[in-house]
């Protein structure tokens, strides 16, 4: 016996008759006639008494009705109190990220999540991957929004929609800013270039410059890609990062121009393999999953 049978047989008791009580429910008549017969011949019983102008119901379909009813009730409870029971989920969520591209993508996915937990708050912890991964390791932050590669026997994640463009950032009075692109060769010469110092991003950078690597400037070393503006703004030198590092550029002085062959940089969402969450880290985790996968349907 289904739900959705019994909640047809409710509405024609209600509505006594077969053409309100398919309106109703927004099915044909044949539909609705086809189901309850269906119904009484599961049961081995008559519900109705079929009259010309009205349907009522039998002793056996009266019976029926007191029990639908204290069924669909206790369902409708049952929904309404896990629904309760996910609005009353709270406690503190903590975060370790970078600044990236798919930083907006991160906070979208944050506000949905509160949209469902109301009560939940966050904290965030900014610095890069390993500092991030440190923490993580040490239990002081749940959940890293991490620029690849990651230790994946550490750690599981889910990689995120959108991947971060090397850029070289300069200033627009740079002569290279009148290029579309940079390749390795306009790099070559006096003007100093700061880098990321992560060394496993670094690397990534690295191979990009190839056998031109001892001909590169390259004076700073950062963190945190906004010292190195400072510095382009001083003209102290050009930086080189992920477009995502500077989301608020200030256009009228900076502008930035892709590497040539271009170097893409992928961002994941990672937690720590085996390690016991609270439910409300869960709850995010698991509500992040479902998102991230019916976004890859679309």
């Amino acid at each position: 016996m289904e739900l959705r049978v019994l909640q047809y047989f409710l509405t024609v008791a209600r509505e006594e008759t077969i053409t309100k009580a398919a309106d109703a429910l927004h099915i044909t008549q044949p539909t609705l006639s086809r189901q309850l017969s269906q119904l009484e011949e599961e049961l081995g019983v008559v519900l109705f008494s079929r009259g010309k102008r009205k349907i009522t119901l039998t002793e056996e379909g009266i019976l029926l009705q007191q029990r639908a009813k204290e069924i669909t009730e206790l369902i409708e409870k049952t929904e309404r109190e896990l629904t309760e029971q996910d609005s009353l989920i709270n406690g503190t969520i903590t975060f370790g990220c970078g600044i990236f591209k798919s930083c907006e993508y991160f906070v979208q996915l944050i506000q949905s999540f509160r949209t469902v937990y109301p009560h939940v708050t966050f904290d965030f912890y900014t610095a890069n991957a390993d500092v991030v991964e440190k923490r993580m390791e040490q239990g002081l932050t749940d959940i890293g929004l991490l620029m690849e590669p990651i230790d994946v026997e550490l750690f599981n994640y889910i990689r995120m929609p959108e991947a971060d463009r090397w850029v070289v950032f300069m200033r627009r009075d740079d002569p290279l800013a009148a290029k579309a692109n940079i390749c390795v060769d306009d790099l070559i010469g006096p003007i100093p270039l700061a880098v990321p110092r992560r060394l496993k991003v670094q690397g990534e950078l690295m191979n990009w410059f190839g056998n031109k690597i001892n001909e590169m400037n390259i004076v700073f070393t950062n963190n945190f890609q906004m010292i190195s503006m400072i510095m382009v703004k001083r003209h102290m030198c050009r930086s080189i990062s992920i477009e995502g590092a500077v989301p608020y550029l200030d256009n009228q002085l900076f502008c930035s121009r892709p590497l040539s062959p271009m170097l893409e940089q992928r961002s994941v969402l990672a937690w720590k393999r085996r390690q016991k969450f609270s439910i409300t880290t869960k709850k995010f985790i698991d509500f992040v999953q479902n998102c991230t996968a019916n976004d890859k349907e679309r």
